[in-house]
């Protein structure tokens, strides 16, 4: 069918099935925005193109599904720089498609001309700049194909203004041809042979569980296995919900702020099997410590990430969805007493989680984080999808929120993203409009985007926002106070616009809660609305993140709490 560039990049996105784009027009898109006004396509425009990226990722973590947002060239496109390397640290799949000046512009600093591609190389999982309209079919093909198999990833896909103005015989591929990569890794058997022959020998083994077992879709193998053989377990924090966090084997995060059990179990575990995850700073402390009486067993997609950070004694290379099924029926068939054997280990790891729970001291009325998170769960249940932006709060809610399924605990993890989580929530909701998306937020983090308020009034999305406002940078402020010498530089704000009214202005109603005796009043208010809304819920600015690991510092020398020192 003889069609234009711009029509056929919609019915590509229509071929694979794309139900909602997020995106803000600009010059060079202008004709694609055109096609997209005639399709019916739905797409949801942003306050900011930052925005519209990050409802992109907070869509594909909920769903599962590959994120899709578009942009203009130049200022557009750079503006999603930021989310684009949110996902690629956090292996999302977006498809990230930019307009760029004509073919007969590139390269002459043209107005509003970018090398986006150039710019987002370290940060993609692949990108293209397209300046043949026939080569359009294909390259979106490929570039979901590339997004959403293997490790997934963000790809972008750059795309002449003239391109989208130009015909071509418009035929979608069936399939995908491309040299040098292999979306379906398999490895050898072998290897998860070795790492069963492992588990038999082992007394005190521990699971660690990452974002990989969520992407996978393995994490119902991962609890077969820990329910069969009764192994403790701890998850990082992309990888909160792998295993519910109420089973009494799970252990809690590990890591700079996870638990005391959790920390202590991976010091003292004699085997160690790490799978999805890749062994981030933040949750090996002083790596050359880390684990220091284990064997290591690594189960990942990504070759690069095996022996990357920490030695594997035993690695199995290949996609969850070939070794853990392999791994599984391997253990499961095993005729091994693993209740008796592993008894006494159990043991010791409850009486260290029982002994040191996660907790923030009463501050007389004041909401505490753990009263508000405590208060919280009357209002949610197994199915809600909790978002986070990024510092105290975000640890809070990791420590006193318990995600019970993949995919319902969504935050940024490697680029630790502020503003990440007003966008993401949003995608998140037209993702599972059937579930309760409620976001936590800091009144810094809410800042910086902030304008996405417009965005849930203008199309009715009902993201519930708590706002944690304490009037401090929270995490910058607990480092400056704890290892600076207390100079609290840049991170003590005490007049930070109020987000309830800040919010109402563009159409989300707020509302305040200043103690504990109308926290509850709040919150019964803020899930009774009709609609998005916003509860701005203050805490004592001397309320900090414990346990917590100093940088460069091993597992075992957390600092517990204000009197619990160090250990």
């Amino acid at each position: 069918m003889r069609m234009i560039g711009a029509k056929a990049l919609i019915e590509c996105l229509k071929q694979e099935h794309v139900q909602v784009v997020f995106g803000y027009p600009g010059g060079s898109v202008l004709t694609l925005y055109d096609e997209l006004y005639k399709s019916g396509l739905p797409h949801i425009l942003t306050g900011h193109e930052q925005g519209a990226v990050h409802a992109a990722d907070g869509y594909a973590r909920a769903t599962g599904r590959t994120g899709v947002c578009f942009a203009t060239s130049g200022p557009g496109v750079c503006n999603m720089v930021t989310g684009i390397a949110t996902a690629y640290m956090d292996s999302v799949p977006l498809v990230v498609i930019s307009g760029q000046v004509a073919t007969t512009l590139i390269g002459r600093d043209s107005f509003q001309e970018a090398d986006i591609s150039g710019i987002t190389t370290p940060i993609t999982k692949h990108n293209y700049l397209v300046k043949n309209v026939d080569d359009l079919p294909r390259v979106l093909k490929e570039a979901f194909y590339i997004a959403s198999t293997g490790r997934p990833g963000p790809v972008l896909v750059d795309i002449a203004k003239d391109v989208f103005e130009k015909e071509l015989d418009f035929e979608y591929p069936d399939s995908v041809h491309l040299r040098g990569y292999q979306g379906n890794v398999q490895g050898q058997e072998a290897d998860v042979d070795a790492a069963v022959e492992a588990l038999r020998t082992a007394r005190r083994p521990l699971f660690l569980t990452g974002g990989g077992v969520v992407s996978s879709g393995t994490a119902g193998l991962v609890c077969d296995i820990v329910r069969k053989t009764g192994i403790p377990v701890v998850t990082t924090l992309l990888g909160k919900g792998s295993v519910p966090d109420t089973w009494p084997y799970h252990l809690g995060m590990a890591g700079m702020h996870g638990s005391y059990a959790a920390n202590m179990s991976i010091t003292d575990c004699d085997l160690l099997i790490a799978v999805g995850a890749r062994f981030d700073d933040r949750v090996t402390g002083d790596v050359e410590n880390f684990a220091p009486k284990a064997r290591i067993v690594h189960f990942d997609i990504d070759k690069v990430e095996i022996n990357k950070i920490v030695h594997a004694d035993i690695s199995v290379n290949g996609d969850l969805r070939w070794s853990m099924p392999l791994f599984a029926d391997k253990v499961l068939a095993l005729r091994d007493d693993w209740d008796s054997r592993f008894a006494p280990w159990r043991a010791e790891a409850a009486a260290r989680k029982a002994a040191h729970p996660f907790t923030t001291p009463a501050l007389g009325r004041a909401v505490t984080p753990q009263a508000l998170f405590e208060a919280l769960r009357d209002y949610t249940d197994g199915d809600t999808v909790l978002v986070t932006d990024v510092g105290q709060h975000q640890m809070w809610a990791a420590q006193f929120f318990p995600a019970e399924q993949p995919r319902h605990f969504l935050t940024s993890g490697g680029l630790g993203t502020m503003g990440y989580g007003l966008p993401a929530a949003m995608g998140a909701k037209l993702g599972r409009p059937g579930s309760q998306v409620v976001l936590i937020t800091g009144d810094g983090s809410i800042l910086m985007n902030c304008q996405e308020f417009s965005t849930l009034a203008r199309y009715g999305i009902a993201v519930k926002v708590l706002v944690l406002h304490n009037n401090v940078l929270g995490m910058v402020n607990q480092w400056q106070v704890l290892f600076y010498q207390g100079h609290q530089a840049e991170s003590v704000i005490p007049d930070f616009p109020e987000m309830s009214r800040v919010a109402p202005a563009m159409g989300v109603p707020g509302k305040q809660a200043h103690d504990l005796d109308d926290l509850k009043e709040g919150l019964d208010w803020l899930f009774a609305a009709d609609g998005p809304a916003l509860l701005d819920v203050r805490i004592p600015a001397e309320a900090k993140v414990y346990p917590m690991v100093p940088g460069g510092r091993r597992l075992d020398q957390m600092i517990l709490g204000e009197e619990g020192g160090a250990q």
